[in-house]
């Protein structure tokens, strides 16, 4: 799977551009602030219908524009699709698939499964359980066609509970929203759970590649005591969660646990060391998608020199292309990547003030 065309009009400061893509690596090269990370957000933008570098998606639209338009041509063995997004400044958002008008955005995340590695990236390990929760749900999503409404069940039915307990609503009239609470939570759980087990046998070996001699071990926790029936729990916490508001335990408060030994991979390991086991997520969670539903990623990887010495830039590349997956790498200087790599980039593309020029 690869995006064959990708037209982008109005994106940060890019006006117009029209690219005829690669299917295996595209290199994107330019000064900082010239456009090349535009690209790839772009890309990103289409699939997921926000940015990876800001939460007010407003921002991307240029200046003097009141929209934006996102259009390309994904390829898929024989089958070609056709996606389009157009995002207007009063904040609403059009997206068609094929001609036809697609309400879920999610639609989207389906039809064009992307991974990112970004020095943003990094707060996977850095920073709460949410975005290691995003990452594992990233999975379920693709993965198990009934995770998406399972979780969308779990987030409504807990909106409804924290008013109640906001409300001081007595426990016997949330006790039936517990039952149904309980019902999704189990669903959800047994996904990610499922999905994590998976996700480990395909991660081993690339962190044996990136980390020798590290013994990194994943598990995933659930979002409360492992002993405890949620139902049973819900009930004994009730004044304590009257009292905070809003509910204390649960599937919303599930988190992927990486450890060396007894201690936090944050505590055990180097700046350096953790980069490349962010890398190694990533790749394993690629590669266990195709090997599940037969359907590659497509990697978009920002700045890669300045995060990683010449030796670990070129095992990355390595383990990139051995996924056989789309990818996009940008670069201030395009020895940095080129020198890293067995093979020249089936495509080379140089953006300058957000003119975007293709080498040959």
């Amino acid at each position: 799977m690869s995006l064959s065309r990708l037209h982008i009009d109005s994106f940060r400061n890019i006006a117009t551009a029209q690219l005829q893509l690669g299917d295996g690596l595209n290199l994107i090269y330019g000064q900082n602030g010239s456009g090349k990370t535009s690209i790839l957000e772009a890309i990103f933008f289409l699939g997921m219908g926000r940015s990876f570098r800001s939460h007010l998606s407003q921002r991307v639209i240029q200046n003097d524009q009141d929209k934006l338009t996102l259009f390309a041509h994904l390829e898929q063995g024989e089958q070609e699709t056709k996606i389009g997004l157009r995002r207007y400044r009063s904040g609403e958002t059009e997206v068609k698939i094929n001609g036809d008008k697609v309400k879920r955005l999610s639609t989207l995340a389906e039809t064009l499964p992307i991974q990112v590695i970004t020095p943003e990236s990094f707060s996977l390990l850095f920073e709460g359980p949410k975005s290691r929760r995003q990452f594992i749900d990233w999975g379920a999503f693709h993965t198990d066609k009934g995770f998406y409404t399972a979780w969308a069940n779990v987030r409504r039915i807990l909106k409804h509970r924290n008013q109640m307990l906001k409300s001081e609503i007595p426990y016997q009239q949330i006790q039936f929203w517990d039952k149904e609470l309980v019902r999704y939570a189990e669903i959800v759980t047994e996904i990610r759970k499922r999905y994590v087990g998976s996700l480990n046998e395909r991660l081993k070996g690339i962190i044996e590649e990136f980390l020798p001699q590290v013994d990194v071990k994943v598990s995933f926790t659930r979002g409360w005591d492992s002993k405890t029936d949620y139902q049973t729990l819900l009930q004994a916490q009730y004044p304590r969660d009257l009292a905070a508001g809003h509910t204390a335990s649960g599937p919303h408060k599930a988190d992927l646990r990486l450890r060396v030994g007894t201690l936090p991979v944050q505590d055990a390991l180097s700046r350096g060391q953790l980069k490349l086991l962010v890398c190694a997520l990533r790749i394993a969670q690629g590669k266990l998608l195709k090997q599940q539903i037969d359907k590659n990623s497509i990697y978009l990887v920002d700045d890669l020199p300045s995060e990683l010495d010449a030796r670990h830039r070129q095992l990355l590349l390595q383990q990139l292309s051995d996924t056989g997956a789309q990818v996009f790498v940008t670069a201030i200087e395009p020895a940095a990547i080129m020198d890293s790599l067995n093979t020249p980039p089936v495509k080379v593309f140089h953006v300058e003030q957000g003119r975007v020029t293709v080498i040959e």
